[in-house]
């Protein structure tokens, strides 16, 4: 199996590195090949250029980054999303990923009857979002209506027409006790360990 991880939090102390590490440890017991696209390292450009705007029309990128990113997920089997969500929502550097990279030609396709989308990544079995917060899960739910499980799961993913699309959601991050963030991490690896 193969499986890209696309990450994104620009301090290496985060517990999101935490989580890479994790998720990482797990996929390789298990046999995964993991390719990592470090977003902040890369130095990624979230900003849809008018170059860009006009090869996402033509399906055909022009931004090199872009293209390698693209060729580096075409042959995944597994697609994991890791980031914080700040203001409720991700951060610029992952929706510029969305926006450049899971482009039409890539990712999908419009139907050939003109409704819907067509969902082009083949080899693909499935794709992970987790992400880590500061506020209570039971606020994010009720007073934002779970954002990420809006945008990401459903208008983008399944809107694809991807189908086994998970979350995982770790809330108030700062206020749990170290313990218990250890115990997440060895939850996540025991996990990844086991995924097929």
């Amino acid at each position: 199996m193969r499986t890209v991880i696309v990450f994104n939090h620009p301090y290496e102390g985060s517990f999101c590195n935490a989580i890479l590490n994790a998720v990482t440890k797990g996929l390789q017991k298990n046999g995964h090949e993991v390719d990592v696209i470090n977003l902040d390292k890369d130095q990624f450009d979230p900003r849809m250029t008018s170059a860009d705007l006009k090869a996402f029309v033509a399906h055909s990128a022009v931004d090199p980054q872009v293209i390698s990113y693209q060729a580096r997920i075409k042959t995944a089997d597994h697609l994991i999303f890791i980031f914080p969500i700040w203001w409720d929502i991700m951060p610029a550097t992952t929706k510029g990923f969305i926006d450049r990279v899971l482009s039409p030609g890539l990712a999908y396709d419009h139907h050939p009857r003109g409704f819907g989308l067509v969902p082009l990544l083949h080899h693909l079995k499935s794709v992970t979002v987790i992400t880590t917060m500061n506020k209570p899960g039971i606020v994010y739910s009720l007073l934002m209506g779970n954002l990420i499980k809006k945008v990401m799961i459903k208008s983008v993913f399944k809107t694809m027409g991807y189908r086994n699309v998970a979350w995982i959601s770790y809330t108030s991050v700062k206020r749990v006790k170290h313990e218990k963030r250890l115990k997440w991490l060895v939850q996540l690896e025991n996990k990844f360990s086991k995924f097929h």
